[in-house]
């Protein structure tokens, strides 16, 4: 896992829906923690894009159902900032679940656009998408 080298803004927090962008079988994905996350006392961890964290799967197929996961944040709907300027915003915010171990990506392929960012920290996640943004 390697540093980001853009500024980006926490978009997620808490409780958050998440869309599941691989082929993994689960389809809604809900925040349930931050891998990582060191803050104040009652303040409510955020993540960002290309951060880990722990989710409970709503919606998908029945073997992976009220299931408890860890994923990568893949896409943002709040914008963030890349080092040479340029604004970058998604229209959902979606993740790729991954093994917590080694974090390599448990599905063999996205087929949705994802961060760049995502790639930089997790180069596997890379490999089997088809566009990076």
């Amino acid at each position: 896992m390697k540093a980001v080298s853009s500024k980006i803004t926490k978009g997620i927090q808490l409780e958050s829906i998440l869309n599941c962008a691989d082929n993994s079988g689960a389809r809604k994905l809900k925040v349930i923690a931050v891998k990582g996350y060191k803050g104040v006392h009652r303040r409510l961890p955020k993540a960002g894009v290309g951060d880990v964290i722990v989710c409970s799967v709503i919606k998908g197929s029945e073997k992976l159902r009220k299931t408890v996961v860890y994923a990568v944040i893949v896409r943002q709907k709040s914008a963030y900032k890349r080092s040479n300027g340029i604004r970058v915003k998604f229209e959902d915010n979606a993740a790729v679940l991954v093994n917590p171990k080694t974090f390599d990506p448990q599905a063999s392929e996205i087929r949705t656009a994802i961060a760049k960012e995502s790639v930089e920290r997790f180069s596997s996640i890379g490999k089997i998408a088809s566009i990076v943004v």
